[in-house]
């Protein structure tokens, strides 16, 4: 199937069908904003089917030897890097984020395929002998059964790689429900793990907004739901998921802050900085939101990153030359745009002006500049709110202490970064910083796949996090074994 297709089809027990008496969505390609397809928006009776297909083939899956189910993975891995190119250009059509936006998402969702391949270390339990006099124990993991994985639309390919591959590594089988704004990278995904040869009902795909998710949320047959979104909606989907017996992890929204300190590497932080605040167009959840110029940086800070971000090249995401590509949807676009206004209004200093009519007058396309404000309030929604576009708001404060109570009193806590060359200041700050992602000279700081992905506060939802061992852990459940031989 090519990204060309004018109907979206699900995926149920290894078939791929249409659904065309349910609601449609129109995709739209946020560059020019012309239609790119038809979206299904599916109902309890569509994730019903999906759930049977997937329920039908537990049994077998379920005892398929971890090293034979990990080998789909090498395959399927290999089918990925054959097909890396296409599937990137796939990821920024549907999203509008760069290519190289897109490759370097992809690149990432595969280092979980890569460690879902190590599964039968990953799955290994624990034993002891003569626990008791004769007798041994031993603890076992196994799998919960249906699984299923809602995921955003600002990673189309790297978020449902956070899922599917450990969950059907451990043995579960799964239901997908990618959001209806970018629905076609999921059909390709979900295309070549059948190349792979994966058994038919393993993995399944539904597609749909809200009636979708509670169907997902509300079935009996679903043991567990990974979820990635708004906070809002993570709220939501972690206490209805729960209230149905169902274990869930639910990533939520962030608003991260960035400390520069006097001493920092000023070129390099600029640059880190700026790739976390408008890389993507802004639309992650580990993008920098808010910096809080420490001292006497401030000034040739805020002059940098103005310079640095002003020859940001704007445009289709498919071109090369690009450095930002639109914003994913005619709501965020406008939802940015509200909010320098906003910051306007609230008396920040607008050093930047992403506003630009020769942007924003492309042919239907979703465009917003990068935009800059300085002398931020920090009780102003610029500080407090996750805005989820090219935004950056700097904050000025005095010294370290006050930037850790900043960062501390924001809601959220997904990631936070500090700058600085002086080992004490970057120690006090990750200790005593209240999100679950830190970095230190980092712009990004979001984890490898060994390691687990997920915030504090308001940013997520849960006991356990997605991928690195959380994620086994997530999705297997553990048994005692108490033995006695006469």
């Amino acid at each position: 199937m090519s990204s060309h297709v004018k109907e979206v089809p699900l995926l149920i027990g290894g078939q791929w069908v249409t659904e065309s008496e349910v609601p449609q969505g129109t995709i739209l390609n946020p560059a020019d904003g012309r239609p790119l397809a038809q979206v299904p928006l599916c109902g309890p009776a569509q994730v019903d089917r999906a759930v049977a297909a997937a329920k039908a083939a537990y049994p077998t899956w379920s005892q398929v030897p971890p090293v034979e189910r990990a080998r789909y993975l090498f395959r399927y891995r290999a089918l990925l890097d054959q097909h890396f190119e296409a599937i990137a250009r796939l990821i920024a059509t549907e999203h509008g984020k760069t290519v190289a936006d897109a490759r370097g998402s992809l690149r990432r969702g595969l280092e979980v395929v890569e460690f879902a391949c190590g599964i039968p270390t990953l799955l290994m339990g624990q034993a002891l002998e003569n626990i008791a006099r004769d007798i041994d124990g031993s603890l076992i993991r196994q799998p919960l059964g249906v699984v299923a994985g809602i995921t955003p639309f600002n990673f189309p390919a790297m978020i449902p790689l956070w899922m599917i591959p450990l969950a059907i590594a451990s043995g579960n089988t799964f239901v997908l429900k990618p959001s209806p704004r970018v629905p076609l990278t999921a059909v390709r995904l979900l295309e070549l793990l059948q190349e792979a040869g994966l058994p038919d009902g393993v993995v399944n795909l539904v597609h749909g907004d809200k009636p979708a998710v509670d169907a997902i949320l509300a079935h009996p047959d679903i043991k567990a739901v990974s979820f990635v979104g708004s906070s809002p909606v993570a709220r939501y989907v972690y206490e209805t998921g729960a209230a149905h017996g169902k274990r869930v992890q639910a990533l939520g929204g962030a608003k991260n802050f960035l400390t520069v300190m006097p001493d920092a590497d000023l070129e390099k932080t600029v640059h880190g900085v700026i790739e976390s605040a408008f890389g993507s167009g802004g639309q992650r959840c580990l993008a920098a939101s808010v910096v809080l110029a420490v001292g006497s940086v401030g000034d040739k800070l805020v002059d940098r990153l103005v310079t640095v971000a002003r020859e940001y090249a704007v445009g289709d995401g498919l071109a090369e030359a690009t450095r930002m590509g639109p914003l994913n949807s005619p709501a965020g676009r406008d939802r940015v745009v509200e909010y320098i206004d906003r910051g306007l209004r609230a008396g920040a200093k607008l050093v930047l002006d992403g506003r630009d009519p020769a942007i924003m007058g492309r042919a239907g396309g979703c465009y917003v500049a990068p935009t800059i404000f300085d002398y931020v309030p920090p009780e102003s929604d610029l500080a407090r709110d996750e805005i989820f576009g090219p935004l950056l708001s700097v904050i000025r404060v005095k010294d370290l202490e006050e930037a850790i109570a900043v960062v501390n009193a924001s809601r959220y806590g997904n990631t936070s970064s500090i700058f600085t060359r002086d080992g004490l200041a970057a120690r006090t700050y990750v200790s005593r910083v209240d999100a679950g992602m830190m970095g230190v000279n980092v712009g990004v700081a979001g984890p490898m796949a060994f390691f687990s992905f997920g915030g504090h506060k308001e940013s997520f939802f849960g006991d356990l996090r997605v991928h690195g061992m959380d994620g086994v852990r997530f999705y297997t459940s553990v048994k005692s074994v108490t033995t006695r031989w006469f």
